[in-house]
């Protein structure tokens, strides 16, 4: 018998290791489901493997780097002289925390009982799929499948990708040596995050943004917080540049990217999508066929690991008979910079009509100026009966700061609602409470602009 003619059915099919694809994977088997997950790759996918969680490491490291050398030691009494780096060290590191990382992943995949196949998998029909790996030919016939096979960076005409003078992010991330100088492309948190950690690195960065701005619709206030800091740190920041006019090299591109749906053989099981070629789902993750499901950067909305989670979930559980939808009213964004910045608003709040507006500086917060830092500020945006619409931080931690404010639009707080909480003192979070009162003309720690 030739292998691959054997047919193995399971309950659920999943396509793809990544946040999407192993989290709903893992809750599925929590709901009584056999389930098989497939990918070529190591557990986690390109976000912890390649992208999120390695830049994320590299920033910590380079933080404490950039702070142990920095002027703002000497004015708290602490000296520091000499002070290094080692980059094949700082990669071996960050190396470690992804194989921890993965390693996780996989114990929780088998304590599930999550079968794992190594190999690429694609449609013959809607009811099955072919794995080729490393046991050659196989063949699944599923109840249900979800595609959970991510994305990758956006190719541009003309630039192509080379790993040495065109780069991806993640091929950035990877760099076996430090170059003298590197010129970064794009307006979005990977782009600015990049930019932050080879400065703090001692490398000279140029970041060429095609917009007018360093991040797509951000708030200008904050945004120029960071511009200015981004400055302070050595990066010449360059607007309105299109890529392809770019001559510096070596470049990496932070241009977006493109749904992973390649060699699926989509048409096989009639499956749509986008013009993009992200897969058309609904929002309890069905495509175009009833039976299976996408997840993720596949489905061509924004790239965030946060969506991809929450979408798994939601997949697995209507497989399972639950009544349940994808239907976030904010998604929070977050970037690492010096200082951080986190962005969260509702539609209404983007509209930026009829707003109240809330604004308080981290000069005049207590915890802000013990920790040396009083660069930043907290914004909040509310309809005119106090509904809270969007918030934006700038601050040390600001990606923590924002949960509470995540949490409070969901629940369709007001900013009496936040002035009425009691906050640790003194607390970064107290910017939330002084904010809110700021919109309100009560600030205490401010001077109220209609009450001078």
């Amino acid at each position: 018998m030739v292998v691959g003619d054997v047919t193995t059915a399971v309950d659920v099919l999943v396509l793809g290791a990544g946040p999407g694809g192993y989290v709903a994977a893992i809750r599925a088997a929590q709901l009584g489901r056999k389930v098989t997950l497939v990918d070529a790759g190591a557990p986690g996918g390109t976000c912890l493997n390649l992208g999120c969680i390695p830049l994320k490491a590299l920033l910590a490291a380079s933080e404490r780097y950039a702070q142990a050398r920095g002027d703002d030691l000497v004015a708290l009494g602490i000296r520091s002289e000499n002070v290094t780096f080692d980059w094949s060290k700082m990669q071996a590191w960050k190396q470690s925390v992804v194989g921890r990382l993965s390693e996780g992943v996989r114990r929780l995949l088998s304590g599930n009982g999550v079968e794992c196949v190594h190999g690429t998998g694609w449609f013959i029909n809607d009811q099955e799929v072919r794995v080729e790996g490393e046991h050659g030919s196989l063949r699944f016939k599923f109840d249900a499948c979800i595609i959970a096979t991510g994305a990758e960076a956006t190719p541009l005409a003309g630039l192509p990708y080379d790993g040495k003078t065109v780069l991806t992010p993640e091929q950035a991330l990877a760099l076996p040596e430090l170059p003298e100088a590197l010129s970064i492309a794009g307006d979005d948190y990977i782009a600015l995050e990049l930019a932050t950690l080879f400065a703090r690195l001692n490398v000279n960065v140029k970041l060429y943004t095609p917009g007018a701005h360093i991040l797509a619709n951000g708030d200008p206030t904050a945004l120029r917080l960071v511009q200015a800091a981004m400055r302070k740190q050595g990066i010449a920041i360059t607007t309105k540049t299109a890529a392809s006019a770019i001559q510096d090299r070596p470049l990496v591109l932070s241009q977006g990217v493109t749904p992973r749906t390649a060699g699926l053989h989509l048409d096989a099981a009639d499956i749509a999508r986008h013009p993009n070629g992200g897969i058309k789902v609904d929002n309890q993750q069905r495509t175009s066929r009833a039976n299976i499901y996408a997840v993720g950067d596949c489905t061509g909305g924004p790239a965030l690991a946060s969506r991809a989670i929450k979408q798994g979930k939601v997949a697995a559980e209507v497989i399972a008979g639950q009544r349940v939808q994808f239907a976030p009213l904010v998604t929070p964004l977050v970037v690492h910079t010096t200082p951080e910045i986190a962005i969260v608003s509702t539609d209404a709040g983007n509209t930026g009509e009829g707003l109240m507006t809330g604004r308080f500086p981290l000069a005049a917060n207590g915890r802000a100026l013990t920790l040396g830092t009083d660069n930043g500020v907290a914004l909040l945006s509310a309809a005119q009966d106090g509904t809270l619409l969007g918030a934006t931080i700038v601050a040390p931690r600001a990606g923590d700061l924002v949960g509470q404010l995540v949490l409070a639009l969901e629940m369709g707080a007001t900013l009496t609602d936040l002035s009425e909480i009691l906050y640790a003192h003194p607390g970064l979070g107290e910017i939330t409470l002084e904010a809110a009162e700021s919109a309100m003309g009560k600030a205490i720690h401010i001077v109220n602009m209609g009450l001078q």
